[in-house]
């Protein structure tokens, strides 16, 4: 697996996921930009993601659902909030209801990912920000620390297809 590192940061309310892969950053910002590609590794294993719109540009938003093994339907949505293609992708993560608005009142996460070229590859640093201590607890209690670590480690297989 390519995950190097996990940090949970309750005083900054961060928390941080650096991943090395042995491809080059134009190969892993495609998992990123491709909602194709997207929709195999965003989330877990068992519950594979649908991308039903997927505006990368500033102020655009991505719109997904997952679909548990129950069939059991969980819907998120991404508003892009700053892009650099190759090296840098922030959007703030949400709950959608089931026409893909945002849930009103729900906790939503600011996500920052940076790539970086290094040795024979890739380093990726994914950094979650959490409104407050309270959501990061509870996202952390329903094991989301977990789950992101195996939807990262899907992005392997991906990148030497």
């Amino acid at each position: 697996m390519s995950v190097n590192n996990v940090e949970k940061d309750l005083e900054n309310l961060t928390l941080t996921v650096v991943a090395h892969f042995d491809a080059p950053v134009e190969k892993v910002w495609q998992l990123w930009s491709d909602p194709r590609k997207l929709e195999r590794w965003w989330g877990p294993p068992t519950y594979p993601a649908t991308v039903q719109a997927h505006d990368m540009t500033p102020g655009g938003m991505v719109r997904y659902f997952m679909t548990g093994p129950d069939g059991q339907v969980s819907r998120g949505w991404w508003r892009i909030h700053s892009v650099e293609p190759h090296k840098y992708l922030e959007f703030v993560d949400g709950f959608a209801q089931e026409d893909g608005t945002p849930v009103a009142g729900a906790p939503t996460t600011r996500v920052q990912v940076r790539l970086r070229e290094r040795e024979g590859g890739t380093r990726m640093e994914v950094r979650s920000i959490y409104a407050s201590r309270e959501h990061m607890e509870q996202i952390v209690r329903l094991g989301a620390v977990e789950i992101f670590v195996q939807s990262i480690g899907q992005m392997d297989a991906l990148l030497v297809a």
